[in-house]
């Protein structure tokens, strides 16, 4: 699908789900993701399929991440920094306490 033509000439380092992701200044996390051959970013809210950045323009929220502990951020619209922690998103996000109801 998505490969670099070559590797980043100024790269910049950020880490998703433990894997140190390198990627050319300036670029989404979205971008670096796929370019890096990532292709689940999170499972959906309903069914717990897969996800990936699809539309890489804001519109679709598949490439919702955690970044630096925050959660629901468009990958797609967040450019890529050095030290940034980047965590997959299952499902649908917790808020306070479960109840079970």
């Amino acid at each position: 699908m998505f490969r670099r033509q070559h590797e980043p000439a100024d790269p910049v380092r950020f880490t998703f789900d433990g894997q140190v992701i390198a990627a050319e200044r300036g670029e989404t996390v979205a971008v670096a993701l796929l370019a890096s051959g990532v292709r689940t970013v999170r499972t959906s809210v309903v069914g717990g399929e897969p996800r990936a950045p699809y539309c890489l323009m804001g519109v679709c929220f598949d490439c919702l991440v955690t970044i630096d502990g925050a959660q629901n951020r468009n990958g797609c619209l967040t450019v890529a920094r050095d030290g940034m922690l980047v965590e997959s998103q299952s499902g649908r996000r917790r808020v306070g306490v479960e109840t079970g109801a």
